[in-house]
């Protein structure tokens, strides 16, 4: 039998035992082109982002706040993307978004969460112009076309000494065209002489008659913004008509998927990068050792989007751990110098 002062020391102990707090689970959207033109991006980004969110949460960096990230397809169109945003918005109450893949699908579906005032983070947008002048809940970490390819023109003129170009370009996609119009500007800045310029659609898939017309101008280089499905198929046309010269892409082509499925063709083809896989940094080592750990070569589209769920991750902590849409808001207006796999 317990005694007086036993039953008062049990009675103190249980006073001051606190329970272990509540993991607190946070719902991140991850708005991603799984199907459509842009599939071999969104099946590289869902694998970046699986591996940043299960590192962070095992990690306790969050303390008790643990990452639940649900993925859904944007089918690489706005009509799906706008669904998707609705859903995540309006039913999932998620605190953030990633994504989309696609700026084309980003121009119309962010003004939704901008208006819900949810914050996005864009993993992959690289036009220009109207995506983050959508609103200030939209962010992103990837690096634009004009950001880029002005500089990577001019180091490949270095090298090549080319002196005249000829352009084809995607005409119904807001990234394909913002590349384009980044494309013209940078050759007429090195006084580059554009012999032609040919269009194409996504849905195209023979090249022959533009990249014919192109090929008879005899240009120095051929200069293409094309996501990768469609950028592989007009290399190997244009080799297979006989073009031998440099050709430039925009970063639609920084795919393994353009490199495999254009096979031979893709010998001399350039493209700048948003990504240096042979950085020593030690963020890029782990991260690439754990993609490698898990079966997978990551590729510039694994590291933007593994470095936004760290930025996310980091937003959140300079919000002071709060997790609400406009804390996390205020969060990433903090973010400085973090240091990830694509740099600080």
């Amino acid at each position: 039998m317990l005694g007086a002062w036993s039953y008062r020391a049990l009675a103190a102990l249980l006073c001051v035992t606190a329970l272990p707090a509540q993991a607190q689970t946070v719902k991140v959207g991850a708005a991603l082109s799984m199907t459509g033109a842009a599939a071999v991006y969104g099946a590289s980004q869902k694998k970046g982002i699986e591996l940043a969110a299960e590192e962070i949460n095992k990690s306790g960096a969050l303390k008790n706040i643990r990452l639940q990230v649900l993925v859904e397809d944007d089918g690489s169109t706005k009509e799906q993307g706008i669904n998707v945003y609705q859903r995540f918005i309006n039913r999932e109450r998620v605190a953030a978004i990633l994504g989309p893949t696609l700026s084309t699908t980003a121009t119309a579906a962010n003004p939704i969460a901008q208006g819900a005032k949810v914050p996005v983070i864009a993993i992959s947008n690289t036009a220009p112009k109207g995506i983050t002048d959508i609103g200030d809940y939209i962010w992103r970490i990837s690096l634009t076309e004009a950001q880029v390819i002005p500089g990577a023109m001019k180091k490949a003129q270095q090298k090549l000494g080319f002196k005249s170009a000829a352009v084809l370009y995607g005409n119904d996609d807001v990234f394909t065209k913002a590349g384009y119009d980044v494309m013209k500007r940078s050759l007429e800045e090195l006084k580059v002489k554009v012999m032609g310029t040919q269009t194409f659609a996504k849905a195209d898939r023979d090249f022959t008659p533009q990249l014919t017309e192109l090929k008879n101008v005899n240009p120095d280089i051929l200069v293409v913004s094309a996501l990768a499905d469609n950028a592989s198929a007009i290399v190997s046309q244009a080799r297979q008509l006989g073009y031998k010269g440099p050709i430039m892409g925009g970063n639609g082509f920084n795919s393994p998927a353009f490199i495999k499925n254009a096979g031979p063709a893709a010998e001399g083809v350039l493209v700048g990068t948003a990504w240096d896989s042979s950085s020593q940094a030690p963020e890029n080592q782990k991260f690439i050792q754990a993609m490698q750990a898990k079966g997978d070569n990551p590729d510039q589209f694994t590291a933007q989007a593994y470095t936004a769920v760290y930025v996310l991750a980091e937003a959140i902590k300079r919000a002071g751990n709060k997790t609400g849409r406009g804390d996390i808001k205020a969060g990433l207006a903090k973010v400085k110098d973090l240091p990830t796999p694509l740099g600080k």
